[in-house]
């Protein structure tokens, strides 16, 4: 099985893509989702098949998730440097003086 999808991204949420199916389009995706989302920046169109790999998404999910409900929503990755991004106070605020 091919599927021909347009993909894009969100100007809301870094690192956050919205694959659909090329020839329908944005309307499957629901009026909720494309209010999250923003307005949705086109990145490109790709042939997905069932061998190909995707960096950060299970190619049988997306390929499921676009024919059964018509979108597949890929989230930002989840952050694990959480603590590095703290400021410095925060960092040492129970560290013994």
């Amino acid at each position: 099985m091919k599927l021909l999808v347009s993909i894009y991204k969100s100007p809301a949420k870094e690192d956050m893509y919205l694959y659909v199916e090329k020839r329908k389009g944005l309307e499957a995706a629901p009026e909720a989702l494309l209010k999250a989302f923003g307005k949705p920046i086109p990145v490109m169109d790709m042939l997905l098949t069932p061998e190909r790999k995707l960096a950060r998404e299970e190619m049988p999910k997306v390929m499921d998730n676009i024919q059964t409900q018509g979108y597949h929503l890929q989230m930002p990755p989840a952050r694990e440097d959480y603590l590095q991004t703290l400021p410095e106070e925060f960092l040492s605020f129970n560290d013994p003086v």
